[in-house]
This record gives C-alpha cells, structure tokens and sequence, in this order.
C-alpha cells in the first residue's frame, strides 16, 4: 500500500492550492482528480479568460446558511495575496466593472501557475482515478481506495466542489463523503443560473429573445441593478445570475427596466409638452420590440397628451414594477455554482476540518459557501484552500 502524509481528492482550484500549501510544509502529497486532465473548470471559466479574484472581497459578497463562516478564510489568504503569486510570475490581467479581475491572454495563465506551484513542491497529481472507497484507518489517518491502487493518509482534503456543469464532471462526491462520516448537508441547488419562464410569458417575451439592457431585479431580501439580457427560454444576463442565488422557488420578482428614472414623474411632467406617441416617447428609452411587447396595441398609438392619470400610471409601472413570477432555473446544466453542501457548522472555520472527524478537510464549493459573480467563488477556493494547506 502506498503511504502519503495528505491525499487531496480533487484537482480543481481548492485543492491545487491546498496540494501547493502542504506541499510547502514539506508534507507528502498526493492529488487524486478523476477527469483526464486537472483544472478544467478554471479554463472554462470566464469565458477562457478566468476571472480570478476581484479587487473588493467581503463576507457579503457570499451565500451560506453559516453567513459568517467564510470570514476567516478570506482574511488570511486575501485577494491581495493571490495578485501577489499573479504578479511572481508576470500573468497580465485586466479589471473590468465592479472590481472584477480577468487573464488578458488566457485561462490556462492560472492553470499553469497553480501546476508549476505544485511540481515546485513535489505535490504530485493522479489523473484518471475513481475513488472506490473511503475508510478510516484508527485514530489519526484514512485508506483510500481507488481504481489503481490503496492509499495510507494522515490527512484526507475533500475539493471535488458542488454539482454545478455536470458536463464537466460534477458530481456529489463531496456530500457522499460527509455523509458517511455523518456531517451534515445542507441542501443543494442550482445557483448563479438563468431563469425560465412559464410557457404563456415565454411565448409573450420570446420576441425580445438577444435583446439586453441595464435593470434593477429584487425581492423582500436583496435586489441587483446589472444587464439583463432576455433569452428564448426566460432572463439571463449578470443582473439574473446573481439573483438566482437568492431566489426560492414560487417567488415572483420585480423588476425595474428604467432603473435610473421614475416613469410615472416624467410622463405626468412631460405631458403637455410633448404631442409624441406614447409608442415614439418611449422609443428614446428602450427598445422598441420591448415598448411592443410590454404595452397593448391601444396604448402604443395614444398621444401622450390623451393619456388619462390611470394610463400613465399603469404603464410606469410596466417598465418600472414588472412583476415576474419564474417557472425555475436552467438548473445545475448552466449554473455557475452550488447553493447549499456540507454544512459549515460542522467545520472549523479556522482549519476547514470536520469538528468530529480529525484529519479529514473540506474545501470550496463542496462546502456551503457560495460567491456572488465576479471572482469571488475563485477567491473562495484559493481562501479555504490555502487555510487547509497550513494544518494537513
């Protein structure tokens, strides 16, 4: 049997951050990765450009039924630290809106970065390789068993992440393991992911199909003001993405299409002034496909002037209080994330090892942590990661 001081199941940005930590502390490592090749979501990611990290990172920035769990991690290894290992080895990057930190050239930069940081360290990586079984081996250490061969470890890290794109491998691994082990789990969902409509509003709005523009969408709890871009299944766009994480099924959503302007005011104010139709008035502010669809055929050829108090008001409250109530999501298929997984109650958030379990650690997006768009899952990853790495 062979023997390694930390087995790291997963070769994704957690646990290549943490295999790069342990490796640092002289540990022996082994990453285990049942894909062909590691990383694979990090070059997807960003449209091949991975946004890495982005430059304002808070506790808020993320889900979690545990909301304060996430703030040790992201205090010790910060945003600034990962920029530091960027700029060691010269990737050039860009920001873009609100922060949010992009390759110039490519997604395989960070790849590289991360593979070269573990063959400095001797963190050897294991493609190819099904888990088969998982057993304890007396107090401190753990057997593992694969398709090739059984492992001896002291310290077992968990970074197979959720089941967001299975296309990709996802699978729930992660949740399997904590439920041998009787951590719990916390539910699980698709997040960061389009919404879709019911049929008779996606037959209404499919006309509108590639049209995007900026929007506010919120309910009771949290609301965004992003571009929101109408698909021939229902709402995608950032503005959409990041609601999704904080929507429940059966919620309606209201959504303002003219964020930066009160309707209702500027069509009582502009009423005597302007002879315009209703449908050319509007056409200065939106697209005139969505002014059509949104408005019945009456209206639409009403001069402003003829508008009566209940018409101006019904209209305002169209473009800026629709309401919609979601048929779901795209689900796990498109999303960029998982809401839910193994719950952070049973981890120190100091460590990220299970409070009952010694030796045995979970990192990432298998864990119920989850960052809004904009870099902070990847931040997330190298956070837990780098903290997992100094205790292995």
């Amino acid at each position: 049997m062979l023997e390694v001081d930390v087995i790291i199941i997963g070769a994704g940005a957690s646990g290549l951050m943490c295999a790069i930590e342990a490796g640092k502390r002289q540990r022996k490592v082994l990453v285990l990765e049942h894909a062909n090749k590691p990383g694979k979501k990090i070059l997807m990611s960003g449209g091949g450009r991975c946004n890495f990290t982005n430059y304002s990172v808070e506790a808020e920035h993320f889900v979690s039924e545990n909301a304060h769990f996430c703030k040790s991690a992201l205090s010790r290894f910060t945003q600034w630290d990962f920029l530091e290992m960027i700029h060691a080895q010269n990737i050039p990057y860009h920001e873009r809106e609100h922060g949010q930190l992009f390759c110039n050239e490519s997604a395989r930069d960070i790849l590289n970065l991360l593979l070269g940081e573990c063959e400095k360290v001797a963190a050897n990586i294991q493609l190819n390789t099904q888990i088969q079984n998982i057993q304890r081996q007396g107090e401190l250490g753990f057997k593992v068993k694969t398709n090739r061969q059984e492992i001896s470890c002291q310290s077992l890290v968990i970074a197979t992440g959720g089941l967001s794109i299975p296309k990709m491998g996802a699978t729930p691994f992660a949740y399997k393991v904590a439920e041998q082990f009787g951590i719990k789990v916390q539910p699980t969902r698709a997040g960061l992911v389009p919404f879709t409509l019911h049929v008779e509003d996606k037959e209404k709005f499919s006309a509108l199909s590639g049209l995007a523009l900026q929007a506010t969408i919120g309910n009771e709890r949290q609301s965004f003001t992003e571009n929101l871009l109408f698909t021939h299944r229902g709402l995608s766009g950032p503005v959409a993405l990041q609601m999704s994480s904080y929507w429940q099924e059966g919620e309606e959503l209201t959504i303002n299409l003219l964020p930066e302007m009160d309707l209702q005011q500027l069509l009582q104010a502009q009423q005597q002034k302007i002879k315009l139709k209703v449908k050319n008035y509007l056409a200065q502010f939106l697209a005139k496909r969505l002014v059509a669809t949104f408005l019945p055929a009456v209206l639409l050829e009403l001069s402003l002037l003829d508008l009566s108090h209940k018409q101006i008001q019904a209209i305002a409250e169209l473009f800026n209080q629709w309401i919609v109530k979601p048929n779901g999501t795209e689900g796990y298929r498109t999303a960029e994330v998982t809401l839910g997984g193994v719950d952070c109650h049973a981890i120190s958030s100091k460590t990220l090892q299970a409070n009952q379990v010694p030796g045995l650690y979970f990192v990432g997006e298998a864990l119920d942590v989850s960052g809004w768009l904009g870099g902070y899952n990847f931040q997330w990853a190298w956070a837990s990661g780098w903290c997992a790495g100094q205790e292995v």
